[in-house]
């Protein structure tokens, strides 16, 4: 690297990612599902430099001694595992997971999964916050997937989530984000962190979820689902970095006319 990248790497002001009681170097959290197989997955997640990765409690075999099971491949030293309730279509379902996933010796982190439609999989945002309020008062760290919806943003942080994480678009759907006014409002509104859940589809779609202010971003199709998997992790890292470079260095205003690059002032005549 040369002096000058180096000089202007060291002026880039910017935290870990910082959620609850812990802190992340990676702004990039990833999924475990829909790979070919396990090792391609750990390929993958490493490929992301993800620090923080998702496993579905509900879905996953949670003995860890099992060569099949997902948790078997994932050493704890290198990863921070996050069980989630995916699959869960009431508060008592969601609940009940995320005590299961406790329970099994995981940790008390979930990523909270209420789900109210099964064809879009948008979720119920009375029983999530009905979840939300139960397990935070168990003492889980709660990370609620909801809508990019401001109102019930600020009303999952009040009743103690630890951040909120709404869709960029349905799950699975690639489509990108959606609503980029909406992530800027809740951002600028949240005093918890705020990740982007679900709809990424390439290295272009997070780079500008999180040029919107976005603190991290969760994916799992994008990868899972891409040609070459470790490839397009490797895209998506660089991608979440250099998003959340342009937003700490601030984009010039958008205008709707054209302003020329040089001054005018002292032009040859």
């Amino acid at each position: 690297m040369s002096t000058t990248a180096e000089a202007v790497d060291a002026d880039v002001r910017d935290e870990p990612l910082r959620i609850g009681d812990r802190t992340f170097r990676s702004r990039l959290i990833v999924g475990t599902g829909k790979y070919r197989d396990n090792e391609q997955m750990v390929q993958a997640i490493r490929a992301s430099g993800a620090e923080m990765v998702t496993v579905a409690v509900r879905r996953v075999d949670l003995d860890a001694s099992k060569q099949e099971s997902i948790l078997h491949w994932l050493d704890p030293e290198e990863f921070f595992v996050l069980p989630n309730t995916a699959g869960c279509y009431t508060a008592e379902e969601a609940v009940r997971y995320a005590r299961l996933g406790r329970a099994s010796g995981l940790t008390d982190w979930v990523k909270l999964e209420v789900i109210g439609d099964p064809k879009t999989l948008l979720p119920d945002t009375a029983g999530l916050l009905e979840a939300t309020r139960t397990l935070v008062d168990e003492g889980f760290t709660v990370l609620p997937y909801t809508n990019d919806d401001l109102v019930t943003a600020l009303r999952l942080q009040e009743a103690g989530a630890a951040a909120v994480m709404p869709l960029g678009s349905p799950i699975g759907s690639g489509l990108g984000l959606l609503n980029p006014v909406n992530v800027r409002i809740l951002k600028e509104r949240l005093d918890v962190p705020l990740i982007v859940d679900a709809g990424v589809g390439t290295a272009s779609d997070a780079c500008i979820t999180m040029e919107q202010g976005a603190d991290g971003i969760l994916m799992n199709t994008a990868l899972a689902e891409a040609q070459r998997p470790e490839v397009m992790a490797g895209a998506m890292r660089l991608a979440v970095e250099a998003g959340r470079r342009a937003y700490l260095a601030g984009r010039m205003p958008r205008r709707e006319w054209a302003v020329p690059s040089s001054p005018l002032e002292g032009m040859l005549s």
